[in-house]
């Protein structure tokens, strides 16, 4: 079976980035498990659902195809409209790890993600990849950088994107969602018990990619 790598961390810690270096540099399929999120927030509040609804967000799944294209940025369809931009704001990101607290949503997503990885040849990212999506995976990963640098990566994104973004929200805002994603009671964000704990900081996403190919070949041998 091909190999599997699992990456979870924190918002802004560069798992995206890095996933999809390594994923061209290995001839791994890449899954944004959190753009499927993202997906799901964006249809909720388009059907004008509060985010506190997590059972009518869940249901939402039942007529919810989530597909990914090849570019960069890959490409992301809702039922076949390209979604790629407009899953990206700020405010579909807060909608996003507000549903996620709800074990419906989690449910729904987690099931969908499992088939989608079960055949190996993957390279997927998230908050709970290491813990429940694919606790089998043939690497696990936590990657990880402080808050501030976190939160000045994610100032540029934005600001690379053409949006607003003053750094002390942005900041406010990861903080937020790291206490949201460490203590929602359904599958929390946590280290692995036996993931590789990566510090990107004062690291390239080059250098960090690289890192972490030398764990997994060192991990088949």
């Amino acid at each position: 079976m091909k190999p599997v790598i699992a990456i979870d961390g924190p918002a802004g810690a560069g798992k995206s980035t890095v996933s999809k270096l390594i994923a061209k540099e290995l001839g791994l399929s890449y899954l944004d498990t959190g753009a499927m999120y993202r997906c799901l927030a964006f249809k909720s509040l388009a059907a004008g659902y509060s985010v506190e609804d997590g059972e009518a967000a869940a249901a939402l799944m039942e007529d919810l195809h989530i597909s990914f294209g090849v570019g960069e940025p890959q490409p992301v369809y809702i039922n076949g409209e390209d979604v790629t931009a407009l899953i990206r704001t700020p405010e579909i990101g807060e909608a996003a790890s507000a549903l996620s607290q709800f074990t419906p949503v989690r449910q729904k997503l987690v099931a969908l993600q499992q088939e989608l990885v079960g055949e190996g040849g993957v390279i997927l990212e998230g908050r709970d990849v290491t813990t429940v999506v694919a606790p089998n995976a043939t690497l696990k990963v936590y990657l990880t950088a402080s808050l501030e640098e976190r939160a000045k990566r994610r100032q540029l994104e934005f600001i690379g994107k053409g949006m607003e973004a003053g750094f002390q929200d942005v900041r406010n805002q990861i903080e937020q969602r790291d206490h949201r994603d460490i203590n929602r009671d359904d599958s929390p964000l946590k280290v692995a018990d036996d993931a590789v704990v990566v510090e990107s900081a004062d690291r390239t996403p080059e250098e960090v990619a690289a890192k972490i190919i030398g764990h997994l070949k060192a991990k088949l041998q």
